[in-house]
Parts: C-alpha cells; sequence; structure tokens
C-alpha cells in the first residue's frame, strides 16, 4: 500500500512515456490533486497509481473527472454496475484481450481520450501493459515523411472484434460503419502532433487500396512500437492506471497460461480529432 500524503510524487517510467504517481488517495482527492494528474497524464501518456484499491463508485467518480463515460459496446459489463467493463482473462484461454497493440475506440467517429483499468485480479506472474509514446513515433519519422502522413487520413473499423478469441461475443448490432481519422492528429488539448493508426482498427488509407496501404501501414506500425519509445507496466494488486489513448498506443502480454486475471475498465469520451 503505497504511503498517502497530500502531494503526489511523480516518477518516470521510461524515457518517452510513462509515470508512476504516489502519495494521494484517489477516493478522496481534491480538485487540485485530480487537476495535478490530469496534467501528469498528458504530459506522460500513460499514469499508474499504485495500492488505490478503488471500489466501483470511487472509479465511475474518477472518470467522471474526466468526461462522459463511453461505455464499450463489445466488452461484457459488471453486473452491479454496466458503465463499466470486464477485461477478463480465464485460465484456458490462450490468447488475451488487447493482445496486439491497438488505440481504444479508434474505430469510432470520437475516439476515447483516456482508458482507466482497476486491477482487480492478477496472475501469479506476467500480465504486464506494454505502451508506445505516439509523439515520439512522430519526432522520430523524417520531415519528408511526416509532411506526407500529415496530408493523408486512414479508415478505422471495428471488424476485427468479429473474428476475435479472446472471450467477446458481439452482437451483430454492435458494428458500425468504418470512420476516417487523420493520419497525424493534434492532440485536442496540448496541440502535440501524434501518429494515429494503429494495427487492430486502421484498414488502409484514404483513397488507397488495401494492397497500396499495407506496406506503408506496416512499416508505420514497426516504427512506432519499437521499444526505444515503450514503457512497461508492472501490475500490482489494487493499481490503477490511465491513458489518453491520443498520445499512446498499448499491448497487454498473453504470458500467464493457466491463471485468471480480471480488470475493471471504464473508458472516457472523447471528441473528433483533427489533423496538423
Amino acid at each position: 500500500m503505497s504511503k498517502v500524503t497530500n502531494k503526489w510524487s511523480i516518477k518516470k517510467l521510461a524515457g518517452h512515456c510513462g509515470a508512476r504517481l504516489e502519495g494521494v488517495s484517489l477516493a478522496n482527492a481534491s480538485l487540485s490533486q485530480l487537476e495535478e494528474m490530469r496534467s501528469a497524464l498528458f504530459k506522460y501518456g500513460v499514469i499508474v497509481m499504485p495500492g488505490q484499491n478503488l471500489s466501483p463508485e470511487n472509479h465511475i467518480s474518477l472518470a467522471e473527472f474526466f468526461g462522459e463515460i463511453d461505455v464499450n459496446r463489445f466488452f461484457t459489463p459488471v453486473p452491479s454496475h454496466p458503465v463499466i467493463a470486464e477485461v477478463r482473462t480465464t485460465p484456458d484461454q490462450a490468447e488475451v484481450i488487447g493482445g496486439t497493440w491497438h488505440t481504444d475506440h479508434s474505430y469510432d467517429e470520437a475516439p476515447a481520450m483516456c482508458s482507466i483499468l482497476n486491477a482487480k485480479e492478477l496472475p501469479p506472474f506476467g500480465g504486464d501493459t506494454h505502451f508506445a509514446s505516439m509523439a515520439a513515433a512522430y519526432k522520430s519519422l523524417t520531415p519528408g515523411l511526416q509532411n506526407m502522413l500529415k496530408r493523408l487520413r486512414a479508415w478505422h473499423s471495428d471488424s476485427s472484434f468479429e473474428n476475435s478469441n479472446v472471450g467477446i461475443n458481439p452482437k451483430k448490432t454492435a458494428f458500425r460503419d468504418p470512420t476516417l481519422h487523420p493520419v497525424i492528429i493534434k492532440h485536442p488539448n496540448t496541440g502535440v502532433p501524434c501518429v494515429y493508426v494503429n494495427g487492430d482498427f486502421t484498414t488502409n488509407f484514404e483513397n488507397w487500396s488495401f494492397e497500396e496501404s499495407a506496406p506503408l501501414l506496416s512499416y508505420l506500425y514497426a516504427v512506432i512500437t519499437k521499444p526505444v519509445f515503450t514503457a512497461r507496466v508492472v501490475w500490482e494488486p489494487g493499481m490503477v492506471a490511465i491513458w489518453d489513448n491520443r498520445l499512446v498506443q498499448h499491448y497487454a502480454t498473453a504470458d500467464y497460461p493457466g491463471h485468471t486475471r480480471l480488470m475493471h475498465r471504464i473508458t472516457v469520451a472523447g471528441v473528433p480529432l483533427e489533423g496538423i
């Protein structure tokens, strides 16, 4: 359990994204403490706060500080609190939810602002989550490639859920038409440019075929998930992680076969994304 004080202690997790915040109880945080936490989120892309042990009510209140809750239409809800999604891995699952690099809700016209994951039951080993900075990835690209990408938009689709093998059985009514987003977005709060394509939900560039899009998308996926841009979150009991889906992508590690992992997730609604 983290020692509770009246001030956040902030420690970077890695060079380009991630920070560990300790010293404040989220359930009892003041407005100024919550605002400082939000500023850290926009600065580091993902923040982790150990020893919080949030109740469902606390979890919902924390999400509402950021904005309107966006109930995910593909996940199983927590029965007593349906705005909270269960992210559950059972011992017999060979694959896990989120086990590839992706950005939550990029298939929506107004993609998710942030996701808040609350650790409920952890395996005895493994189950870490990796995050990659899309702002740092953009900076690493050559000016020529940056300029070309800033002129492009790409289609995002939820169709990958149709053949999912991670315990999700979506209803046909859950699916929506594909949506277009700029390939390079301007962060709505900070103006920072970020790469906004991901392997799970991006299908092709606007006015490009799938075949024409594949080589450049594959190249981008390889670049933006280079280890140098990443931070690794090792989960602890009661830990809360919040990530900004415009600033980072994430990847859940499937390395705990035969064990259960249960997380509660709330996604906060975002706004339509603009290009640079």
